[in-house]
């Protein structure tokens, strides 16, 4: 016992020193040094190479160097807000007409890889795609964010360096959608075929070499638009499809860095231990753990099943069971302490499926009962999941609560390039779903995964009342007013059983010190870009 509870103090101050690397404070008041290459891993291949085409973390870590947004994030502030959006592409932008319309001003100085000008007409390109414009000159594949523009009226480039997004109705959140890692800029004359095959970006990076099942390398952009920037040579991202295999890696200082979604706070916790020079930061990853339940499909037409299931779930049992401490109770938005706009604890423990397990439980096998099922007739479901340790072990624990209430679950694993057509069309019944969002705003969440029709509301939940005040949330200025239409919004979810939540994870990311401004956000798709990252050896 004593030795576990010395293990975690190390591992805490470890966190604390990792604030501090991470933060840019440097040791002895050193200067960023130039050079070297920054050693990273990926799990699998990155299912493509178009951010937007993409719902993964696979795609926007290892192509976030390539590109840029107009604007971003600042790389050095863990926690993501309208505070902290800095310029990129654009030098400064405006809103205009009490938040209907967001004028950007572009930078005249920026190259794409190929050489060509960037332009205002590159922006207009983007997210007219993005948004399945009607006149649009191509069309993605698949948009999964499509519904964050949705009040996007139109967007126009009335010369090269200046480009307007002209609103319905007033929605300050755009600007922060714009800063999301999932929204960078693609160039007009590429087209998406070819992107989909290699990056041509204004990044910091260029893309030099993709070898697939290897590693996918990228070496410094030599004409970058910011001046001194980046101090690396270059990035280079194994393909490591092994969680053991990576892990060891990792330990043995084969990487330089680990990347987001997969370390737990136990595996942090063992790497420290195996290698105590190791820096662990914990931050929020504003990614949540959830049961995806096919709306139009039996038997989760019916509401009194779909209640059952999320009734069945041991929430505090989540928690410790399957991310050992690593994650919070929450309901459809981030909770504190590293988000902004999730339900009280205190409101929360009155709902049903976050009370005492027994209590829950036993009314979920009453509900099924009334259902029809029971002992002589168990309801029989296929759980599908993602071929992902931590998709996995969510899974695992999900079969095995329904056990405890009757429901008999068969799990079925599917390869990333099959799990994300398969939610797509809606071709499965039940589902254990990791989802995370580009940031912590209600926008983010709510426009995906709740409103009728998005492509990523996986479970087809859908409510007229419920899209009614997603948009009055959206174009609410009154941030107290907003928030509470927002918890109106999640009990409304949970009172419907849109997409039974579990719960929200921490972010374990792991480096090494030498690694310095590789700074983990609580979005984890928002801290890829590499241009601040320096080494410090």
């Amino acid at each position: 016992m004593r030795g576990r509870s010395m293990l975690r103090l190390a591992l805490g101050l470890a966190i604390l020193a990792g604030a501090l690397v991470a933060a840019g404070i440097p040791a002895g008041g050193q200067t960023p040094k130039r050079g070297g290459i920054l050693n990273s891993v990926l799990f699998e291949d990155p299912p493509g190479l178009t951010a937007h085409e993409s719902s993964t973390i696979s795609n926007v870590w290892p192509v976030s160097p390539c590109y840029s947004n107009l604007v971003y994030f600042h790389p050095l502030k863990p926690l993501d807000s309208a505070e902290t959006v800095v310029p990129e592409l654009a030098e400064r932008w405006s809103w205009q007409d009490n938040y209907r319309n967001l004028v950007f001003f572009l930078r005249k100085n920026v190259r794409w890889h190929d050489g060509r000008p960037f332009t205002s007409r590159d922006v207009k390109y983007t997210f007219d795609l993005v948004r399945g414009a009607p006149d649009a000159p191509a069309k993605f594949r698949l948009s999964p964010r499509k519904d964050w523009y949705a009040n996007v009226e139109a967007i126009e480039a009335p010369e090269p360096h200046t480009v307007v997004f002209r609103l319905k109705r007033p929605q300050p959140s755009l600007l922060l959608m714009l800063a999301s890692g999932y929204s960078p800029v693609y160039p007009a004359h590429v087209p998406l075929a070819d992107l989909r095959q290699r990056c041509v970006g204004t990044g910091p990076f260029r893309l030099k070499e993709y070898v697939r099942g290897q590693s996918l390398e990228f070496e410094r952009n030599p004409d970058y638009f910011v001046p001194e920037r980046p101090y690396l040579d270059g990035i280079r991202y194994s393909i490591i499809t092994e969680r053991g295999t990576r892990l060891a890696a990792l330990q043995a200082g084969r990487l330089d860095a680990f990347m987001p979604l997969e370390m737990t706070k136990l595996m942090a916790e063992t790497v420290k231990k195996n290698a105590p020079s190791l820096v662990v930061t914990e931050v929020g990853q504003n990614g949540s753990d959830n049961v995806v339940l096919n709306h139009k499909r039996s038997p989760f037409d019916n509401v009194t099943v779909r209640r059952a299931i999320s009734l069945a779930l041991d929430r505090h049992g989540y928690v410790q069971g399957v991310r050992y401490g690593g994650a919070v109770v929450g309901a459809a938005l981030m909770p504190k302490p590293f988000g902004a706009w999730g339900l009280l604890d205190k409101d929360l423990r009155t709902l049903p499926g976050y009370r005492t397990p027994a209590q829950d439980k036993a009314e979920a096998k009453g509900l099924l009962a009334a259902a029809g099922f029971g002992p002589g007739k168990p309801l029989r479901v296929e759980m599908v999941t993602r071929t992902s340790p931590i998709y996995l072990d969510l899974a695992s624990f999900v079969v095995d609560q329904l056990r405890h209430v009757g429901v008999e679950a068969t799990l079925k694993q599917l390869e990333t390039a099959a799990w994300f057509p398969t939610l797509s069309r809606r071709d499965f019944q039940i589902g254990a779903n990791l989802t995370a969002g580009g940031f912590d705003d209600p926008d983010a969440y709510l426009f995906e995964n709740y409103k009728c029709g998005s492509p990523r509301n996986y479970t087809d939940y859908c409510s007229d009342e419920m899209d009614r005040l997603i948009d009055l949330q959206s174009q609410e200025l009154d941030r107290a007013k907003r928030l509470k239409l927002v918890w109106e919004i999640q009990r409304k979810l949970e009172a419907d059983v849109a997409r039974p939540m579990l719960g929200w994870r921490n972010e374990y990311f792991v480096q090494w010190p030498h690694v310095r401004n590789l700074v983990p956000h609580n979005s984890l798709y928002n801290y890829g870009r590499m241009q601040e990252v320096w080494l410090d050896r």
